[in-house]
């Protein structure tokens, strides 16, 4: 007989908000167990400062969007006593950082400076607890694509799939075909790192298997 034979009663749990209002994010908590109480996406200026590193960049734009959506929260009594989760990810050849290709021109130059060679996808995690605690994590997977052929790029470009995204490309989607090898965190490529995110908020206090016990 299993231990859980039946469902568990609803506990309370503290609140959580996502600083994201990316359905990708979104996703990836739930595939945890996790559903966030709101999402507050965090208008930050995102432009590399002069110089700046992808590792630091991901990390500076992820502290800044918790401290934005902690400062929404605390306007909502039933968000102001939660966890914040909040993440940036960008695309690096090198030190070059990718754009979040919005026309098909950089979506395209992407594609060519990806094509057979080895890249690195950053994401930087940062939770604000209850308590005004700050945790923080840098994520790198070192990918290589194979090498496109002009029938690869063009067809992708059709897709559209590329918009709005770091490096021009969805692992999650048709791109996942062109990654010959992936070391690291498949999650933090497609925009959260599951296993720090959970681990973190275990180790602050949050019931992350809550949901699993009612499932």
């Amino acid at each position: 007989m299993p231990f859980f034979s039946e469902k568990q009663p609803e506990r309370w749990r503290p609140s959580l908000v996502l600083a994201s209002g990316s359905p990708r994010r979104l996703a990836l908590l739930q595939q945890a167990g996790i559903e966030p109480d709101a999402l507050l996406p965090a208008d930050v200026d995102e432009t590399p400062l002069r110089a700046e590193s992808p590792r630091s960049l991901v990390k500076r734009l992820a502290r800044a969007k918790a401290e934005v959506a902690r400062a929404a929260a605390r306007n909502r009594d039933e968000l102001k006593d939660g966890f914040i989760v909040a993440a940036d990810t960008v695309v690096a050849v090198g030190r070059r950082i990718l754009p979040k290709a919005e026309v098909v021109d950089e979506a395209a130059a992407c594609l060519r400076l990806l094509s057979g060679r080895t890249h690195r996808v950053y994401t930087g995690l940062c939770i604000i607890t209850p308590k005004d605690g700050v945790r923080e994590r840098l994520v790198e997977t070192r990918l290589r694509f194979k090498r496109l052929s002009r029938d690869d790029m063009e067809g992708y470009l059709a897709s559209g799939e590329w918009r709005g995204k770091a490096g021009g490309y969805a692992i999650q989607g048709l791109a996942g075909s062109f990654v010959v090898k992936l070391v690291g965190s498949y999650t933090s490529v497609v925009g959260l790192p599951l296993h720090e995110t959970v681990a973190i908020l275990d180790g602050e206090g949050f019931p992350v298997r809550l949901a699993w016990l009612n499932a």
